[in-house]
């Protein structure tokens, strides 16, 4: 009997799955849903785990200063909160187009 031969097809690595997925895709979900969508998408658990932490850090720092806050101050401070996760959104969304460019290029 001869050995067979090992199959041919093995996992895909992280680089090769980032390659292969649409970076429009990855910006658009890190925008629409936000919160590191995107990164779902790309198979990105580290950048994702950061991003989810950030967010929450921002909700419940927006919580805690908003406690007893004058209704003057209430408008403000929500305004404060959405334009922190729009920020959020919008960084992870350019970081994830940049990240697939960059590995698309180095190949």
């Amino acid at each position: 009997m001869t050995p067979s031969a090992p199959e041919s097809s093995s996992k895909p690595t992280n680089a090769q799955i980032l390659a292969a997925s649409a970076g429009w895709v990855a910006v658009v979900l890190n925008v629409i849903p936000g919160l590191g969508a995107g990164y779902l998408y790309q198979r990105r658990w580290k950048p994702y785990w950061i991003t989810s932490v950030l967010a929450t850090t921002w909700f419940l720092a927006g919580a805690v200063l908003g406690q007893n806050a004058a209704p003057d101050f209430e408008i403000r401070n929500q305004w404060v909160g959405l334009l922190g996760l729009i920020a959020l959104a919008g960084v992870t969304a350019a970081e994830a187009g940049l990240a697939v460019k960059r590995v698309r290029d180095a190949n």
